[in-house]
This record gives C-alpha cells, sequence and structure tokens, in this order.
C-alpha cells in the first residue's frame, strides 16, 4: 500500500546515520516523465517491426540500416528532453552521500548524467554511445550512426548501438550490481518488476537485509516484494521524499 514520506524518511535516514549504503533502481517511469517515449509509443514508421526487429543481434544482421535509424530518431529526440525535478533530486542525493550512493538504471537515455548523477550503472547500455564490434572499444557517439561510421580506436566500420539487446547479457552483472545489492537500502523507482533480472534485485536485496521501497505510479507486479511503496510521479515524489531524508542526515 501508499505510505506518508515522512514515516519512511526517518526509516531510511536512520539507516544512513548508521552507515548504511544506498542502492537504486530506475526505470522507464522516471524517463517517460520527461516524454522519452517507449517503443510501443514511438508508432508510425516503426509499427510495422516487430521490437526484436531491431533490437536483437539477429535484427540487426537482417537490416542493419532500419536498426541504425531507429536508434538515431531515437538519439535525436533525447536531444529535445530535459532531466525532470526526480533526476535532479537523485543527483542531490549521491552528491550528499558521495560513494554510499549508487544508481542502477534500465534507462538507456542520459538523463541521469545531465542531471548531475556521476555514479551510475547503464546496464541495458547508453543510447550516446556507439560499440565496434572489431576491436570492442566503446565510444560516445551524440550523432547518426551507420554502416559506415569508423571505430575511434582501429578505423573498422563495425559499429553498433552501444545498447543491450534481447539475447544479451546486461552490463554489470557480474561485479558491480551484485555488490551494490549488498546495500542497507534499496530503491525502486518508475519499474515494472515484469524484466530480468532488474525483477529479481528487490529478492537479492531483501535477503541480504536491505530496507526496500518503491516509488511507483501504481503497483506493479513485483509490488508485493516491496516493504514500503509510495505510488505518485517520481518528479514530484522523489524531491519531496529526498528533501525530507536528507533534513534528517
Amino acid at each position: 500500500m501508499g505510505q506518508d514520506c515522512s514515516d519512511l524518511a526517518e526509516k531510511v535516514s536512520a539507516r544512513l546515520q548508521s552507515g548504511g549504503r544506498l542502492t537504486v533502481l530506475t526505470g522507464a517511469g522516471i524517463s517517460a516523465e520527461s516524454g522519452v517515449a517507449t517503443f510501443r509509443d514511438l508508432g508510425g514508421l516503426w509499427e510495422q517491426y516487430r521490437v526484436e526487429d531491431l533490437a536483437s543481434p539477429e535484427g540487426f544482421a537482417r537490416n542493419p540500416g532500419v536498426v541504425y535509424d531507429f536508434y538515431n530518431m531515437r538519439r535525436a529526440q533525447l536531444k529535445r528532453i530535459e532531466p525532470n525535478p526526480g533526476h535532479r533530486a537523485l543527483a542531490a542525493l549521491e552528491r550528499q552521500l558521495g560513494a554510499g550512493f549508487t544508481l542502477v538504471t534500465q534507462n538507456v537515455d542520459d538523463l541521469h548524467e545531465r542531471a548531475g548523477s556521476q555514479r551510475v550503472l547503464h546496464m541495458h547500455g547508453e543510447l550516446r554511445k556507439a560499440r565496434c564490434q572489431a576491436c570492442g572499444a566503446i565510444q560516445v557517439w551524440p550523432g547518426d550512426l551507420d554502416a559506415l561510421s569508423h571505430c575511434g580506436q582501429c578505423k573498422a566500420q563495425s559499429l553498433r548501438p552501444h545498447i543491450v539487446w534481447f539475447g544479451e547479457m546486461p552490463l554489470y552483472m557480474e561485479e558491480q550490481i551484485p555488490a551494490s545489492l549488498d546495500a542497507e537500502i534499496f530503491m525502486s523507482i518508475g519499474t515494472s518488476g515484469q524484466v530480468y533480472p532488474a525483477a529479481g534485485f528487490v529478492g537479492l536485496a531483501r535477503a541480504n537485509g536491505a530496507l526496500t521501497l518503491e516509488i511507483n505510479l501504481m503497483t506493479a507486479e513485483h509490488s508485493q516484494q516491496f516493504q514500503h511503496s509510495i505510488y505518485g510521479k517520481a518528479g514530484e515524489v522523489l524531491p519531496r521524499l529526498l528533501a525530507e531524508i536528507t533534513a534528517l542526515l
């Protein structure tokens, strides 16, 4: 059920005061509040394609031009979008907690970084980066990408979007993310709990003794696994909740 922010802020701050660490998981909900469209929202030209055609190694091998165009369009859209108060509130909390704060995101946009966050683990990759299939180099790539684009390291024309596609292992799963789930507080924001491995993070965090809380628009598939829930927009709930937490530190 939903919960009052003040009560929850006291519980979170008590753990932080005793040296506890906080790990945050963000999903599509926080980006949607800034206007980032999901695949289902894009419509138009992309209605004729299955998501697997645009987000899998097999789809890229069959029709790389279409996949390049899809991500070029998403990259261009991102230039018109700004972080919202939820992103900025998380960045402010990171500045206060320092190394005691870890942000894991399922989102491929850079809104957390543009809001000021630095300790961000993009488990599904980053839209504004490209990865070389020849040498493995990852490079910042804010503009259009195509089959003729050259790798900045080995010069091969073998770049692909730095995105984790269907059938590929999410990033940081070997060390950083498992270590972050040993934190004393685990907070999930704007995620449905339908996609693994992220959907299993709350169970791992609870097994490690974490205080677990979610912020979502409504009850999600995995809501019953959280000890505390607050329902509402992240851009409205987070600034209030995190301000109350930091005031108690």
